[in-house]
């Protein structure tokens, strides 16, 4: 007798064929054997029958890659950073389009040397029917993330690799296409699905933009701090207010299975709003998240409507009379003006003359940086903290040529010294203790191809300052824990409420930085030199309180009289707080406390007898002073201050009751006391 010994692959096919012949691909859970059955019974496949990797041609690759440019173009960053994540040499990130074709890969030289015999290579196809089981075609014909591990593959010869891949949506619900990563690993991949669902979401959220560049984006989420991330829902919306498009996170946070169930459907009949209100309200917000609620529910969403991106783009190349491709080198900014679609035009006043930039100075400084901005020319704005320079920076950025790209914006002030460079610069997994598994996009590579936003400037460290400077310079950023650098296109918009002169005088911020950042410098008007500080107020009252909240005329006095040291910022706390006290009535001169006149201000007694805000300490302007308070420490700021005096206010009328005060402003008995410390109140009285 002999005895035959057999191979890995030949017992690997025997167990295919034993799974499927012994009836187990009815499970229906089990998406590799439901495979393999389709394999065996419709395709007519043999697990150990080699096969000639099938790859089409030259020619026809490339009609397939123009067919799927936008999609290409939307993957193809995502998938570099996403390789880069990964850090593994023997694995390759792929896109294939709805055939199985791969259209699109990245991979190290030397991998995509060994896999290309194998069909991984652009112009491979990868359709169950051509390459049996497999990341990309059974992900493909199950419509579903998965991983197909080793021995999953149908074919012997692929049972060396792993793939898990996951589909991408269009804007209209149906897949465009498989992402997919392929490697030698042996490792479980449910890891991967996560990246790749997340890379999935990214693309998704690109196609959008560019397929949709005329229409409004709406962001939105239930909890605020999901809008501008990957969690958010995002809806493509007409000028008419109908809905063109939806992601999956919009469709899911709404209830809804299928775009066909929001596609056409009107903002009202999703939002308790309109899309102008919600458009004037976010401008309003410097496009922070405003509240809105679902239509006949009582589910609250906070969201943020911008301005097409065409419109915006459009209006910059209008005003600022640059020769479009079409146009002849006898072009005035008349006639381009006169090209442009009426409605742009429209667009185009009504953001100079709303009542956040219709001061005359103002005005005068948006058009200038719109103007140099699509030009290239870096924009360094100047004013008083709380002025408005966020808001401002984004106006410019919305109606310039990168509209379309993100706005990325990162407060230097607000970080610690040790974050900056990681945050701005990004980092490799594992490039120092603590940093995140797999690694990060630094703000610059986020901003690429829209604009960046320095805040604070001139808080950056001096050593930083130098890195910032080369990365300005030549265009290209290296993240921490990688010597591997990438090319980056943005827009540089910096502000600081400090001269920036004069600490170049002084050694505190480097002169050739301060040439680079200031192409042109703008100073921004404080609230009380500006123009339009009756229209502002009234705006940010409407923001803020609602379209039924109305101000006496002696409030409106004593609100155009007062100083606004705090700027628009402050008027934004003082307006909520008093809207809250008015509770549904006209805003009268009692309702902004901290704005009366020394000699008409509240004794503590009187103060005492408002009613409490309870949804958070406000940030108010000087309070009358509590008779037994001891003089604020010289290191607290002026909001500071302010949030002080109001506490030892509350404390004298719940007299030195913590859990009193902490139930009125609805916070925890700890929160209350960390602020009691951190204002320097001290607790003396017991409760």
């Amino acid at each position: 007798m002999t005895l035959v010994l057999r191979t890995g692959e030949d017992r690997h096919a025997e167990h295919v064929m034993d799974i499927v012949r012994g009836g187990a691909q009815d499970s229906a859970n089990d998406v590799v054997t439901q495979s393999w059955s389709r394999c065996l019974n419709e395709y007519r496949l043999h697990p150990d029958k080699a096969r000639e990797p099938a790859v089409i041609s030259h020619a026809a690759l490339e009609e397939r890659r123009e067919r799927q440019a936008d999609v290409i173009d939307s993957a193809r960053y995502e998938m570099t950073t996403l390789y880069q994540q990964l850090g593994d040499a023997d694995s390759a990130v792929v896109l294939t389009d709805i055939d199985g074709v791969i259209v699109h890969m990245v991979a190290s030289t030397e991998f995509a040397a060994e896999m290309g015999p194998l069909g991984l290579r652009p112009g491979g196809m990868w359709s169950e029917t051509e390459a049996g089981t497999n990341g990309m075609g059974t992900c493909l014909a199950a419509a579903a993330p998965i991983s197909v591990r080793r021995e999953d593959h149908f074919f012997t010869h692929f049972t060396q690799l792993t793939c898990s891949a996951v589909p991408v949506y269009d804007p209209s619900g149906h897949i465009a296409a498989v992402l997919d990563v392929t490697s030698r690993s042996s490792m479980m991949q449910q890891h991967l699905l996560v990246l790749l669902g997340m890379t999935a979401r990214m693309i998704e959220n690109r196609l959008i933009d560019r397929r949709f560049r005329n229409a409004h984006p709406l962001h939105f989420h239930s909890r605020p701090e999901f809008v501008y991330t990957l969690h958010e829902g995002r809806l493509a919306v007409g000028d008419d207010g109908r809905i063109l498009a939806a992601n999956r996170s919009a469709l899911f946070q709404l209830g809804l299975q299928t775009v066909d169930e929001i596609r056409s459907r009107h903002i009202e009949d999703l939002f308790q709003t309109s899309l102008e209100d919600m458009l004037q309200r976010s401008t309003q917000s410097s496009f922070h998240p405003i509240v809105t609620f679902r239509a006949n529910a009582a589910l609250r969403f906070f969201a943020v409507a911008r301005r097409p991106a065409t419109e915006s783009g459009a209006t910059v190349h209008a005003l600022s009379g640059a020769a479009g491709p079409s146009s002849t080198a006898s072009s005035t900014p008349s006639t381009a003006v006169a090209r442009l679609a009426p409605r742009a035009v429209t667009a185009a006043r009504a953001s100079a003359q709303s009542p956040t930039f219709n001061d005359t100075r103002l005005a005068a400084h948006l058009e200038t940086a719109r103007r140099v901005i699509a030009r290239q020319t870096p924009v360094l704005l100047c004013g008083e903290t709380g002025s408005g320079k966020e808001v401002f920076a984004r106006a410019v950025h919305e109606a310039s040529p990168h509209a379309g790209g993100a706005f990325v914006a990162i407060n230097c002030a607000s970080l610690p010294e040790t974050l900056i460079e990681s945050e701005l610069f990004g980092y490799r997994a594992g490039a120092f203790t603590g940093a995140q598994r797999t690694g990060r996009r630094g703000k610059i590579l986020q901003a690429d191809g829209g604009t960046l936003f320095l805040d604070e400037i001139a808080d950056m460290p001096l050593d930083l300052q130098a890195r910032l400077l080369r990365v300005l310079d030549e265009r290209q950023v290296t993240p921490l824990g990688t010597e591997e650098t990438y090319a980056v296109d943005f827009q540089l918009i910096s502000a600081s409420h400090q001269r920036l002169p004069e600490l170049v005088r002084e050694g505190r911020f480097r002169e050739d930085l301060y040439y680079r950042l200031s192409g042109i410098e703008l100073l921004l008007p404080a609230l009380r030199e500006r123009s339009d500080k009756r229209e502002l107020i009234h705006g940010v009252l409407k923001a803020e309180g609602g379209r039924g909240a109305a101000l006496s005329s002696a409030a409106e006095r004593l609100l155009m009289e007062h100083a606004w040291p705090g700027n628009i910022r402050q008027l934004r706390h003082v307006l909520r707080t008093a809207a809250a006290l008015a509770d549904g009535e006209t805003i009268q001169c009692e309702h902004l406390p901290g704005l009366h006149d020394d000699s008409a201000a509240a004794t503590p007694r009187a103060a005492a007898s408002l009613p409490p805000v309870v949804s958070a300490v406000p940030l108010l302007p000087a309070l009358p002073a509590v008779a037994d308070s001891a003089t604020p420490p010289l290191k607290l700021n002026p909001i500071q201050v302010n949030e002080r005096q109001v506490l030892l206010q509350m404390l004298e009328q719940h007299r030195w009751n913590v859990s009193n005060v902490a139930k009125a402003l609805d916070v925890s008995r700890n929160t209350l006391y960390r602020k009691l410390h951190k204002l320097h109140i001290e607790i003396s009285h017991p409760e």
